[in-house]
């Protein structure tokens, strides 16, 4: 975790949160309970026995999947968060994050770099591989794709997908009434001179 989210998340009822948050990883820092990254600003804090490379590619991906966290939190009726949860052996699907919101499970997937059309019709593969082996119990949890770019993913599966650039724009998206469609003969006339 950053600085930031550290303080934001256990100091937050403190009259200086990221001062607290400050002092008290600087003392688990120098305890040898905790390591730190200074490749980024704020500062970014790993346990003890991690054996990440504090510079590694991965720490901005375990970000975003800490962001996501933030924002379902921020909504409430958050029950279950896992981060890269291993369901069987290795090319099962494997989501950055199984989470239970409202009620719901969900897959979710934060992409941060950009797949090909193969690989995300490689990775839908998997879910419905994954599916089709029934390891998960019913209902099987809906698909979250979360990134910048839009995937064009054809074809019917036996379980929802959606995608959006963000969590919080896609929990907009489910408290949005749909627009009205205009009753016939009460459009917009356009005329063309």
């Amino acid at each position: 975790m950053d600085r930031d989210s550290i303080a934001e998340l256990h100091f937050a009822g403190l009259k200086n949160p990221v001062t607290a948050a400050n002092s008290v990883l600087l003392r688990l820092l120098r305890d040898g309970h905790i390591q730190r990254s200074t490749s980024f600003q704020p500062y970014v804090y790993f346990g003890a026995d991690t054996q990440i490379k504090k510079n590694s590619a991965k720490i901005g991906h375990w970000l975003a999947i800490l962001n996501v966290y933030k924002e379902m939190r921020s909504f409430g009726r958050l029950e279950t968060f896992l981060v890269e949860p291993k369901y069987g052996r290795k090319g099962n699907a494997e989501p950055d994050i199984f989470a239970i919101y409202r009620n719901t499970p969900f897959f979710i997937e934060v992409q941060k770099s950009i797949y090909s059309e193969k690989q995300m019709a490689d990775k839908m593969a998997r879910y419905v591989d994954f599916y089709n082996a029934g390891i998960m119990p019913k209902p099987f949890p809906h698909i979250l794709i979360l990134s910048e770019q839009r995937y064009a993913i054809d074809g019917s599966y036996p379980f929802k997908v959606f995608q959006s650039e963000s969590f919080a724009k896609f929990n907009r998206s489910l408290t949005q009434k749909p627009a009205q469609p205009v009753p016939a003969g009460r459009g917009i006339k356009i005329v063309v001179q």
